[in-house]
């Protein structure tokens, strides 16, 4: 029996409760209608005190060391981070620096980012994509952008938005089906070695 995929999620908020937090949520939950998985969101705002003076890897400690090892290991990331000064934030960049630049070569990435206003919607363009593109990872074909019209109470409402979502997923689950079936064949592999 196939185990089920590991799907991560990485909030490059910085408080709690945050809209960054409740988008990956969200696309979280929607991917995990459609296929079998474990689901965990890192929460950045919430290791900032162990992670913001850090620079070395060897430094950090073990629950920064464990996030750090869950995003490596998952089968599907899912990023959202808010839009601050036309990028992501400096604490989800610092994050990022220390994931060892292989682990994501092939990993599907669902890209998203919150913003106060439309005119930061590129930075998943922009910012993210680049930033992914770096580690080698399949960013999937639509990022989802939110502003701050688009919650009420920390929960998506604006019905554009959550189809949008809903699409974001959709067009994804071809390339989540492609790290299913190399997870079937390396399963067989083992099995039969």
């Amino acid at each position: 029996m196939t185990r089920p995929l590991r799907l991560v999620a990485v909030s490059g908020g910085l408080q709690r409760p945050s809209k960054a937090a409740a988008l990956a949520e969200h696309l979280m939950d929607l991917i995990a209608d459609e296929v079998l998985c474990e689901q965990r969101l890192i929460e950045l705002g919430q290791l900032a005190p162990q992670l913001a003076g850090a620079t070395w890897r060897s430094h950090l400690p073990d629950a920064v060391e464990r996030e750090l090892a869950a995003v490596e290991q998952a089968d599907i990331l899912v990023v959202a981070t808010p839009v601050f000064r036309g990028s992501y934030t400096g604490l989800f960049k610092h994050f990022f620096d220390f994931i060892d630049q292989d682990a994501l070569i092939d990993k599907p990435v669902l890209l998203a980012a919150t913003g106060g206003s439309e005119r930061h919607a590129l930075m998943i363009d922009h910012q993210l994509r680049p930033l992914f593109s770096f580690f080698q990872a399949r960013t999937l074909p639509l990022g989802v952008y939110a502003t701050d019209r688009d919650f009420l109470d920390y929960r998506l409402h604006n019905a554009a938005l959550i189809q949008r979502a809903t699409l974001a997923v959709q067009r994804a689950l071809p390339l989540v089906g492609l790290t299913r079936q190399a997870q079937s064949a390396t399963a067989e592999e083992l099995v039969s070695a």
